[in-house]
């Protein structure tokens, strides 16, 4: 979504005409056959005008098992119809490599919305934002030569048509004209603001792009409507042809009809895609929030005014593993995105109600011609406290036993074909060296070593890309890095290559030749036990290693699951794996100091728990999982 729209989204006037109550639900298993349609300014159903109510929902933001209660908290709040985007990274890791299992299946949750009697509205993209990885694009497209995103672009169109075509085998069964719950899909997103922001490619190409990637998803067999999202201001840069225009963050509903009806035939039906009940957040700023209130008052305008609107988000989730984004701005470099994504939505990142639900909820059942279901309860909440960690490694020597590549200079995440993770770079110098280490090409966030004693932090996002440095005689300079999520919005996204990306220097000097690349992805939760250098003294470790980064290891036993927060708010930066399972970044600027550890991660019995502190200037031995979650609390950041 649009990031730099503005926040005064929910100032708006009341008038009069109401809403239509949403499509009762089909029982478990049942297919509910209608027809969909835009014709005559409105949206029909089965020939009836219905508007749209929908929220945004990403199913890939929280395990499967939870789909039907989030879906059914949807239903609960007044809603008509989910909206989802569709990652393409997730589905394609790597080229041809096709994954629609587990948390990732598509077709899963569409046919679980189904069940619950929501419609579906699918945003496949290509690009998603979302906040999202590389908004949604596959890493390994910047590797193909030639390769040129969201242009009209041979090699980008290729890899689009590929996956559109894919995307349609998984449900492509399930539209409406097929007697599925899907009725209308998004062409590109956001693409207005894009091109806006990109005067140096011709209005006609960017033009000419949009209209392909439309004809893409209808050859691919998508034979339901088509829509496009931006902002207002946009539309002459985003708007396609045939498809209908829905404005994002509108809140002047007579501009939004104004411009509707200029790309639209001249009528309708007009819709609000992204109605922003919360915000974003970034690590290092403040968890933003909007108030009941506000959002109540700005649903009753639209439900008065037959304005049919997606709430972005209804339920937020959680940016799991390496999923989470960037924005860019020329302040910090690049605004790294939050592990979770709660948005100070209706539905929490836990799948509870709050005040902003029951807001909105009252206010949906004042326009419902039937009474709205009973709140589905939460998943059980449990402590878990101390949890020890009883074994631990340093990392710069477990990346001693791992293959380097050797070359003149460092080489990049894509060209070690690696996606996410940490790098570490290496140079052994036979003759001192000091000065002003420069790393100008940093991306992202570096700590910096020499023969294993840290020497300080360079960070892209606080434009930290200088630190004094002493080489001495016969030492190894070493450097981790961290890829802290592609950009995901604007036109800095077409630059978002990982790891040392240009000349390193000390003081005036080039240091070339004899780098080694190391590849530290992460991509699984570590097992000390095939380190060979884990110290099974955790304890003993934690002043050993302080400084260095490390990897900790341990278990825990429950006798029952549910839902908690690990409490990271005494570690420094880095990520915790539950079963195998990746729980995101933690960082100790905040503002998010827990983790959300989804109950059904959890066994009765033993539980297995690595933490990876890349700075480890605290070092810890133990955790706990709290009930409550703390998204709120900003620190100052400690490097040294």
């Amino acid at each position: 979504m649009n990031k730099y729209l503005s926040l005064l989204i929910l100032a708006a006037s009341l008038t009069a005409t109401p809403a239509l109550a949403g499509s009762a639900a089909p029982k478990k298993g049942a297919k509910s056959s209608f027809t969909f349609e835009i014709k005559d300014g409105h949206f029909y159903r089965s020939g009836k005008i219905i508007p749209i109510h929908s929220g945004e929902f990403h199913y890939a933001r929280v395990p499967h098992q939870y789909w039907r209660q989030r879906l059914e908290m949807m239903k609960a709040m007044g809603l008509n119809t989910v909206a989802t985007y569709v990652f393409w990274n997730i589905h394609e890791p790597q080229p041809g490599q096709w994954d629609f299992s587990g948390d990732h299946d598509l077709a899963a949750f569409v046919r679980a919305a189904q069940e619950v009697g929501l419609m579906v509205i699918l945003r496949p993209g290509p690009y998603a934002c979302a906040e999202w990885e590389f908004g949604g694009f596959p890493w390994w497209l910047q590797n193909i030569p030639g390769m040129k995103i969201r242009e009209d672009n041979e090699p980008f169109l290729k890899r689009t048509e590929l996956y559109l075509k894919r995307l349609y085998q998984e449900v492509g069964s399930l539209q409406c004209t097929k007697g599925g719950p899907i009725i209308m899909v998004q062409a590109e997103n956001e693409f207005g603001s894009f091109a806006a922001q990109r005067p140096d490619v011709p209005l006609e190409a960017h033009k000419r792009y949009a209209a392909k990637i439309t004809a893409q998803l209808k050859a691919a067999g998508f034979d339901i409507p088509t829509f496009t999202s931006d902002g207002s201001w946009l539309f002459k840069q985003g708007a396609v042809a045939g498809a209908l225009p829905t404005a994002n963050g509108e809140t002047n509903i007579d501009n939004l009809k104004k411009v509707v009806n200029e790309y639209h035939d001249g009528k309708g039906p007009y819709m609000v895609a992204e109605f922003y009940p919360g915000w974003l957040d970034h690590w290092g700023e403040p968890f933003q929030k909007v108030s009941a209130q506000q959002v109540a008052r700005q649903t009753e305008a639209y439900l008065k005014n037959d304005v049919s609107f997606n709430f972005y988000m209804a339920f937020g989730g959680t940016n799991f593993g390496f999923t989470s984004g960037a924005n860019y701005d020329r302040k910090h470099d690049i605004q790294p995105d939050l592990t979770s994504y709660d948005y100070d939505a209706p539905i929490s990142e836990a799948g509870w109600r709050t005040a902003k639900f029951d807001s909105v909820r009252t206010v949906m059942q004042k326009y419902s011609k039937t009474k709205l279901p009973d709140v589905p309860a939460p998943a059980p909440v449990i402590s878990i406290s101390d949890i020890k960690l009883t074994r631990a490694a340093s990392v710069l020597d477990y990346a001693e036993t791992l293959k380097a590549t050797e070359a003149d200079t460092c080489v990049s995440f894509e060209k070690m074909n690696q996606g996410y993770g940490y790098m570490l770079y290496s140079r052994h110098f036979n003759q001192p060296i000091s000065g002003t280490l420069s790393i100008p090409g940093l991306r992202d966030y570096a700590t910096v070593y020499v023969d294993g004693e840290y020497v300080g932090t360079l960070n892209r996002q606080s434009q930290r890309y200088t630190l004094d440095i002493d080489v001495p005689f016969n030492a190894t300079l070493q450097i981790l890095v961290e890829n802290m999520g592609r950009i995901n919005y604007g036109a800095e996204m077409i630059h978002n290559i990982k790891g040392i990306t240009g000349a390193v220097k000390i003081g005036e000097q080039e240091i070339t030749g004899g780098w080694e690349t190391r590849p530290l992805p992460f991509s699984e939760q570590p097992d000390l036990t095939k380190w060979g250098n884990a110290v099974t003294d955790a304890a003993q470790a934690a002043t050993k290693l302080k400084a260095q980064p490390t990897v900790y290891e341990g278990t825990f036993n429950l006798t029952k699951t549910g839902d908690t927060f690990l409490d990271m708010s005494k570690w420094s930066k880095g990520i915790v794996f539950i079963n195998g399972h990746n729980l995101g970044r933690f960082w100790q600027i905040g503002p998010q100091q827990t983790l959300y550890l989804p109950g059904c991660w959890l066994k009765e019995g033993t539980n297995t728990i690595a933490v990876f502190d890349q700075l480890n200037l605290n070092p810890q031995t133990s955790l706990s999982g709290v009930t409550t979650p703390v998204l709120d609390q900003q620190k100052p950041e400690v490097v040294k």
